[in-house]
């Protein structure tokens, strides 16, 4: 049985987030920051995360509080897994060093807060579309973008779900 004491270590609050951060930019770690709802865990999830832990030394991941997915209209359904759930199935990831939630729409205050080496993002976007990518490229780091994994999404899950 694994040892649910060890997982929570990994889930941090903003200040003690800030003071890991700082540490770890002490030592010389490049920090590395992506974030998302994470409602069901995929593969696309998972190769996401592994490409995102590849650009640096310390993969940060925000996780988007329930109140924020309501907000991001992904249905009435959504989220089908509360937000101390997905933090906890993300802490557990090996390639996964910090989680946080986050309650605003965006992850804007904690990217200009943290600033970290590497701004990542999954997806179709464009760099200049990438939230807080103008501040994270000013302070001289840089924005990846992952492709998608096609054939895997937390929505086709659920409509799959729904038509069987």
């Amino acid at each position: 049985m694994m040892n649910a004491a060890v997982i929570p270590t990994k889930i941090f609050r903003l200040p003690d987030l800030l003071k890991a951060v700082n540490i770890w930019k002490f030592l010389g770690k490049r920090i590395v920051f992506t974030n998302g709802v994470f409602d069901i865990l995929h593969r696309g999830h998972i190769y996401s995360l592994s490409q995102a832990a590849q650009e640096g030394d310390i993969l940060i991941v925000a996780v988007n509080s329930d109140a924020s997915v309501k907000r991001l209209n992904k249905g009435p359904e959504r989220p089908i897994n509360d937000q101390d759930s997905r933090a906890v199935l993300i802490a557990s990831l090996i390639m996964v060093d910090a989680v946080i939630i986050f309650e605003e729409d965006t992850p804007f205050d904690l990217i200009t807060t943290i600033l970290p080496h590497t701004l990542v993002k999954g997806g179709d976007y464009r760099v200049e579309e990438v939230v807080g990518h103008k501040e994270v490229m000013e302070n001289g780091g840089r924005v990846v973008i992952n492709p998608i994994v096609e054939g895997f999404s937390t929505t086709g899950i659920v409509t799959k779900m729904r038509s069987s």
